[in-house]
């Protein structure tokens, strides 16, 4: 029975630093993608663009989804060339169901690649899936084993209690980004407030504010 409690309470830590290794994965990630976003504007079209996937903070999920799969996917893999492969399919099939959902869930999409060479639907193309290889081949060479040599911060126990609120943190992020864009939806098909909530929303994150956050997506 003894050896069942000891297994139990080693699988609960690994599960548990599991978790923590993932979220900041996912964390670290979403900021990659807000900072290169901007570096991409500011490259091809010379202007400071300010683009963000939640209301708060510098954020874009889809590099922090990106990153997680980078790091299921990629990390135990030897050859850059292999890595590369996964990279695209990984991130062709990442962008097309993101922008995918959030036309279903938002009516909105946030990007349009349908004037580029071999796109799928306008949610991914070609040349992205490249980026997203070129990514892969970067994450396994240069960014994979500066986390190694970071991943034993994981156990001190400051560094969990800041995991906590800050998962908090993503947690309500997250949840009033979705609520504050499923109700701009709404309104848009002029659905009036049903609750306190609605107008909690309504009051807090009007279409003038959400627009001006999420300034490159389109109503569909």
């Amino acid at each position: 029975m003894w050896v069942m409690k000891v297994m139990g309470k080693y699988m609960r830590k690994k599960i548990i630093k599991y978790g923590i290794k993932i979220f900041w994965i996912f964390v670290i990630g979403s900021v990659f993608g807000f900072f290169a976003e901007m570096l991409y504007a500011l490259v091809y079209t010379r202007t400071i663009e300010i683009r963000q996937g939640l209301i708060y903070g510098p954020f874009i999920q889809i590099y922090g989804m990106g990153a997680v799969a980078y790091y299921i996917l990629i990390s135990n893999i030897q050859e850059p060339r292999q890595a590369f492969f996964y990279g695209m399919l990984m991130g062709g099939a990442l962008e097309y169901l993101c922008s995918f959902f959030q036309e279903i869930f938002f009516g909105t999409i946030s990007w349009d690649y349908s004037h580029l060479f071999m796109n799928l639907n306008g949610r991914t193309s070609l040349l992205y899936c490249v980026y997203w290889g070129i990514i892969a081949i970067v994450y396994l060479k240069m960014i994979y084993p500066v986390f190694q040599k970071v991943e034993p911060l994981i156990d001190k126990t400051s560094v969990k209690i800041i995991t906590v609120f800050f998962m908090l943190f993503m947690i309500f992020d997250i949840t009033i980004s979705c609520m504050a864009g499923n109700r701009q939806q709404e309104r848009r098909q002029g659905i009036l407030p049903k609750g306190s909530v609605d107008e909690f929303l309504d009051r807090t994150y009007p279409d003038e504010l959400l627009d001006r956050i999420y300034n490159n997506k389109k109503d569909v």
